[in-house]
């Protein structure tokens, strides 16, 4: 089956609306990190506090994450996304009425934080909905749950392209203000509209009939996702921290997001392809590859001195992106409980969100001390990291994936794939 006609069968089964709105309601989370870096660095003239600010807001929506997805197991995704909806929404107000006061900077780094606090992952959250989605059709369709997180992992990576890119466009015509009160717009409006969509009551329907199997989380297996995760979040923050130097000594800070968006155009194009691996590739394999290659292809950032030269790098870059999410999270949500999924997605987004401010709070620092060059250094570190952490984790993630709900992937002639 072509992977277009698997995306056809997928989105037949909600309907154009439901993706759209989804698809949206995620932008706000991608727009407020950058928003935030540059809103604050923009008024205090430190990379180092608009970094802060920004690693602030993740760290805190990383905290809140996992609890907020416990209780969208426990109470329905209808009741817990409104409130972080309308609340993220009031949060980022709270942050641009901070910033334009006498208060000092780190005032700012707080009310970054509740903001984040209450910002609702909704990508992990959607991942959560399409198996129930696929399965009232009256039978499994693992194929489709598949697909359904490769369009996840891609939607997330357009997001993050087009986040930044609504950002840019927002300093560039008017100011990081008026850039960060959109956010809360969108935030209001399809946070809500996503957390009252039938699928919610769907997702939690499921959930509650699973609550009498086994319901352990912390499993050897998702903390090696866990781990592979914050590798991925650094690489966005350092990334995006190395870009905002290089556009702002170059006198283009307006750029900033339509460079970092170019990461993610390539992990969307990559994202979309992934239907086409082949199913006998084991996950564990997979995740190893893709992390080598990240290393690799990050390594001509060192070499970066232009934003002419930015440009292709982080497009090639960014082919890595998403088969690597879309491989962790795909095997997080099989080796999960049902009654814990929600926990598990949003405790990988969790670890994403914790990385990236780690990324940006070291790269800013180092930023502050050398440029852009020493930003981008984070990068390959957390490459290496990344590699080291699949192949040690591989046989981990191999033993997780034995007997769990998925039927084993399998050759053609039929003997089960060796992980």
């Amino acid at each position: 089956m072509s992977p277009l006609h698997s995306y056809r069968r997928l989105f037949g089964l909600t309907g154009p609306a439901y993706v759209v709105v989804a698809f949206v309601a995620r932008l706000p989370l991608a727009m407020s990190q950058l928003g935030a870096l540059l809103l604050v660095a923009g008024t205090t003239g430190s990379y180092g506090a608009g970094g802060a600010s920004a690693g602030a807001l993740a760290v805190a929506n990383a905290m809140g994450a996992p609890v907020w997805g416990g209780w969208a197991d426990r109470f329905g995704q209808r009741r817990v996304v409104v409130i972080q909806s309308l609340a993220g929404a009031g949060g980022l107000v709270a942050l641009l009425l901070v910033v334009h006061s006498s208060l000092p900077w780190g005032w700012s780094a707080v009310a970054s934080a509740v903001a984040g606090l209450f910002l609702p992952q909704v990508g992990p959250l959607a991942r959560v909905r399409w198996r129930p989605i696929t399965e009232r059709t009256g039978r499994p369709q693992p194929g489709l749950v598949e697909t359904a997180f490769s369009y996840e992992g891609a939607a997330d990576e357009a997001s993050f392209v087009l986040g930044p890119a609504l950002i840019g466009l927002g300093v560039s015509i008017a100011s990081p203000t008026t850039a960060l009160a959109a956010a809360a717009v969108l935030l209001a409006i399809f946070g809500t509209w996503f957390a009252l969509h039938g699928t919610a009551a769907l997702a939690h329907a499921v959930t509650r009939r699973a609550t009498v199997g086994p319901s352990h989380l912390l499993t050897g297996a998702l903390l090696v996702l866990c781990a592979s995760q914050f590798v991925i979040g650094t690489v966005f923050g350092s990334v995006q921290t190395g870009t905002t130097v290089l556009a702002t000594n170059v006198g283009a800070p307006g750029l900033t997001g339509y460079f970092h968006a170019l990461l993610g155009v390539g992990s969307v194009v990559a994202g979309l392809g992934m239907t086409g691996l082949p199913p006998t590739w084991p996950l564990p394999s997979r995740l190893g590859w893709f992390a080598v290659a990240l290393l690799l292809l990050g390594l001509p950032l060192l070499l970066v001195d232009s934003l002419g030269l930015l440009a292709p790098v982080l497009l090639v870059l960014g082919l890595t992106i998403a088969p690597y999410m879309i491989t962790t999270f795909t095997v997080g949500e099989r080796i999960t409980p049902p009654s814990r999924t929600g926990a598990a997605m949003t405790l990988l987004a969790a670890a994403t969100g914790l990385g990236y401010a780690v990324g940006a709070a070291v790269a800013g620092r180092l930023a502050d001390w050398g440029g852009h060059t020493p930003a981008y250094a984070v990068t390959l570190a957390a490459g290496a990291l990344a590699v080291l952490l699949s192949w040690a984790g591989h046989g981990t993630l191999a033993r997780a994936l034995r007997g769990t709900r998925e039927p084993a992937q399998r050759h053609p002639g039929g003997s089960p794939a060796r992980d």
